[in-house]
């Protein structure tokens, strides 16, 4: 049984991380940390926790774990992270990795000379549409990879505090507003839902980024961002991510275009369409592809050794790497190379 324990224990880690956890035969809740006396007080209510802490640093030094879960603000994943894996405990982190990539390298290199297994929750390996677009590649159906573009809108304005909280948000406590200071979010909404974007570039194509040129919005905290990517083989991309749009409905088209055909992924259901030169179509809607293991179930069958990371702390640093980048860029107003 696999003793885990959870920093950071919030809004989206109620959601869906400690409920993941809950029902995870070969894994069990052993601690719980949060500041906050009353939310944690609130959570420990639903999960059932063996002991609860407001303080990460007496809960690693004071509870027997296996593994810990690091779902803290984004520019306080580093510490916990690098303490727990230096005490030789496996490590999930809440995406982004880290802030910045100097301390993302450091985590993979204390994790691999420990020999700990050092995951990041980040959603594209765990969706089933990316396993079809980078089937897709791998099988050549599409011929080698020559450009894609990825086009996101939606609104997530209310967790940076800029507008209502929907009614009825799923989570045993509500989201705070960490994400309005930049220096807590990091930036703004490229490193927070961006991330996720990078991560299905990088994850699909498995190709290195040697160069990064962005313009945002606004600084230090973005809601439009736009980043072309030049990356290993000649391949050129582009990313435009919207997270304050006024339309009701969020908005998605991806197309990743090789010299045999392309791979088109259609609004927020994922809908997928895979044509090759032979003039072979073939459609996917979301809910007839395959399901993919979520974070928590996947970290423990790595910990277990029945599978490997999908989203590995390597994985992660690579988009760290990419989002340190478009800041600069957007910054400096110029392009960033990327020195691997």
């Amino acid at each position: 049984m696999i003793r885990m324990g959870v920093i950071g224990a919030g809004w989206f880690t109620t959601r869906r991380h400690l409920p993941d956890i809950a029902s995870n035969n070969d894994m069990e809740l052993t601690a719980i940390c949060r500041r906050d006396k009353d939310a944690l007080d609130k959570v420990q209510q639903a999960f059932h926790a063996k002991t609860v802490w407001t303080d990460w640093r007496e809960m690693l030094n004071m509870c027997e774990l296996d593994a810990v879960l690091i779902a803290t603000p984004h520019n306080l994943h580093y510490d916990p992270a690098r303490a727990a894996l230096e005490r030789g405990l496996h490590t999930l982190i809440e995406k982004p990795m880290t802030i910045r990539s100097v301390e993302a390298d450091e985590l993979c290199r204390i994790a691999t000379e420990k020999r700990l297994q050092l995951g990041v929750a980040l959603n594209p390996p765990f969706w089933a549409h990316t396993h079809r677009i980078r089937d897709a590649i791998r099988d050549g159906r599409i011929g080698e990879l020559e450009a894609f573009s990825m086009f996101w809108m939606g609104n997530a304005s209310y967790v940076f505090g800029q507008a209502p909280q929907p009614e009825n948000l799923p989570g045993v406590v509500p989201p705070t507003m960490y994400r309005s200071d930049p220096d807590l979010c990091g930036g703004g909404y490229l490193i927070d839902g961006g991330s996720h974007l990078i991560s299905e570039a990088l994850w699909t194509s498995e190709l290195k980024v040697k160069s990064v040129t962005c313009i945002m919005d606004q600084l230090p905290s973005d809601r439009r961002a736009l980043l072309t990517l030049h990356m290993e083989n000649g391949v050129i991309g582009a990313i435009s991510c919207v997270g304050d749009s006024c339309y009701r409905k969020r908005r998605v088209l991806n197309i990743f275009a090789g010299d045999g055909g392309s791979v088109r992924i259609e609004d927020f259901e994922f809908n997928v369409m895979v044509e090759s030169d032979n003039h072979e179509i073939e459609f996917f809607k979301e809910n007839e592809l395959m399901p993919v293991s979520g974070p928590i179930n996947n970290f423990v069958d790595a910990i277990l050794d029945r599978d490997t990371l999908y989203s590995s702390g390597e994985h992660g640093r690579d988009v760290v790497q990419v989002v340190e980048a478009a800041y600069m860029s957007a910054k400096e107003r110029r392009t960033v190379v990327i020195k691997g």
